[in-house]
């Protein structure tokens, strides 16, 4: 088990694409989590666009400001905020600023590999 895991912020500055890291998941350990970092470029977002999860999902950003959509009402959410998306609850989330947004994104319980993590919402 890999008790110390850091986040490749060379890789992530290296790019200007929508970068994710897994820093815990199925294939590395986890048994009660997944934590992934992710970048996402300006006027990018969430590629299932509105969608809803079978899990809670956190987000909490690192830098940039990412543009969010819950429950129909929007937020914009700076470094040190905490996203909460309860289990079933619409949402998507993009950057509509002019800098990348970092955010570690953790999904609570681990997500089962065998399920559509990302459920559309027509």
């Amino acid at each position: 088990m890999e008790f110390l895991r850091k986040v490749d912020f060379d890789r992530l500055a290296a790019t200007n694409e929508r970068v994710s890291q897994t820093l815990i998941g199925p294939d590395s350990g986890a048994s009660s989590c997944s934590v992934n970092c992710i970048k996402t470029p300006p006027g990018e977002g969430s590629p299932a666009g509105l969608h809803k999860h079978m899990v809670d999902q956190l987000f909490y950003i690192l830098s940039g400001t990412m543009s969010l959509e819950i429950e129909g009402k929007r937020y914009d959410a700076g470094p040190g905020t905490l996203v909460v998306f309860p289990a079933g609850i619409p949402h998507r989330n993009w950057n509509g600023g002019s800098e990348a947004t970092v955010h570690l994104a953790i999904n609570s319980p681990l997500p089962d590999p065998a399920l559509l993590f990302a459920q559309s919402i027509d």
